[in-house]
């Protein structure tokens, strides 16, 4: 069974809970749905759950620094277009450099 893809709206919210995370200093902004998504990506380690991973994360400038320092682990490039997985792998390769975007922006 293929991985499910995200609608264009769940990308949007992920990045937009991001930005509000880094625009506010605040990790009490991150949604469920982007600690989702950041958890299960290449360079996090497992939390317990939402509050756990807020916790960890408190001070918003280490995790801008370790989403930017593992982005190349989250480029995919071992996946082409014939391999099951393919479009999904590739849509969270565009949402997390979305989210790398959102931490350089200041």
């Amino acid at each position: 069974m293929a991985l499910q893809l995200k609608t264009p709206r769940q990308e949007q919210l992920i990045v937009a809970s991001v930005r509000k995370v880094f625009q506010t200093g605040d990790i009490e902004y991150l949604t469920k749905q982007a600690y989702n998504f950041i958890m299960l990506s290449s360079g996090f380690i497992a939390h317990y759950n939402l509050l756990g991973f807020m916790e960890e994360y408190r001070n918003v400038e280490r995790l801008r620094r370790e989403l930017l320092t593992n982005q190349r682990h989250n480029q995919w490039f071992n996946f082409n277009s014939s391999d099951k997985d393919y479009y999904y792998m590739m849509q969270k390769k565009r949402i997390y450099n979305k989210l790398c975007e959102v931490c350089c922006a200041r």
